[in-house]
């Protein structure tokens, strides 16, 4: 299989394209993958140094609301697992501008190419977040879209068009929701990342109002294979939750954390709570189980104990992102 990986120097792109070409992922065991990536602010090219030299890989610069380049591109591949996006919510509160134009005028760029070349398959990548907030049970694939901040709006609106171009033009398309992702290589502006190496270094962390918003935590390895899993076999015109079964509140995170790095309580910092956040994020991950045999397999106590020091040994990879990520 050739495969455009659009986002793939990213935190989940990146990881998903060293897993498939170290044949770790189901189905794509010697898959010829082509990253397609801008290298904005968290697109990272060190995030691709351990496969830099494999035949099997190639990387090119760009945008995927360049029409020609990935014309071009799309034409050459059998399947596209598409990545790119804005993707941090605060930014998004900030300005919207970025996320529109990439999240849903290049995402229908590139559907645009696959219908054009008759693409053998479109995955899309998407989040939780398009369904809102969820106060109690967990949402099935069924459940409206009510995004409630503008990263969410923009990533709902991609998944509409997905849809769209696979009622109207018959393109074969799967969408994937995960939940919250955390692992190695994750740009030092998300919750994780930002806590541990402001920890680390001896710094505060800021925790959102009361910190009694909950998430469930998925690690990035086990989200790929979900990915990977649902290119492979998943049913045309499907959507997929992929989860992790790990739900902490902002604030028990805060404190596993404090614990890990060795700090207590007067760490941190309470601020202003995000305008429109949302309290509560749960998927139901019945459907990927039962039909594609998905299960999340690394311990949440172990994959953050791992993160944690990949963080410690790996200062030369998010030193120089710090900065960027604490001024963003």
């Amino acid at each position: 299989m050739k495969l455009l990986v659009t986002g793939g120097a990213g935190f989940i792109g990146s990881n998903f394209v060293r897993l498939a070409l170290a044949d770790a992922l189901p189905g794509l065991e010697g898959c010829e993958i082509v990253v397609l990536d801008a290298l904005t602010y968290s697109g990272n090219l060190a995030n691709l140094d351990p496969v830099a030299d494999n035949p099997r890989y190639r990387f090119v610069q760009g945008s995927i609301n360049d029409v020609d380049l990935v014309d071009s591109l799309v034409a050459e591949t059998d399947a596209v697992a598409h990545f790119a996006a804005e993707s941090h919510v605060d930014r998004s509160v900030r300005d919207a501008s970025p996320f529109i134009e990439t999240n849903v005028a290049g995402t229908g760029v590139l559907l645009d190419a696959a219908v054009r070349h008759s693409l053998g398959r479109f995955l899309h990548v998407s989040t939780d977040e398009v369904y809102g907030s969820i106060e109690t049970g967990s949402w099935p694939e069924s459940h409206p879209l009510e995004p409630n901040s503008p990263y969410a709006a923009s990533k709902a609106s991609s998944d509409l068009l997905v849809r769209a171009w696979h009622r109207t033009h018959g393109l074969d398309t799967v969408i994937t929701r995960c939940s919250n992702n955390y692992g190695r290589y994750q740009f030092p502006e998300k919750v994780i990342p930002l806590f541990v190496t402001n920890l680390i270094d001896g710094k505060h962390v800021p925790l959102y109002g009361d910190g009694l918003n909950v998430r469930d935590w998925l690690h990035v390895d086990d989200h790929c294979r979900g990915i990977a899993l649902a290119l492979a076999g998943g049913r045309s015109g499907e959507v997929y939750n992929i989860g992790g079964g790990t739900e902490l509140s902002n604030y028990e995170l805060t404190h596993l954390l404090l614990a890990a790095t060795g700090r207590d309580e007067s760490f941190i910092d309470r601020v202003q709570d995000r305008k429109g956040h949302d309290r509560r994020y749960s998927v139901d991950i019945s459907k990927i189980r039962d039909e594609l045999g998905y299960e999340p397999a690394v311990a949440f106590e172990e994959g953050l104990a791992d993160t944690i020091q990949w963080y410690r040994d790996r200062r030369d990879w998010w030193e120089p992102l710090a900065a960027q990520a604490r001024l963003g």
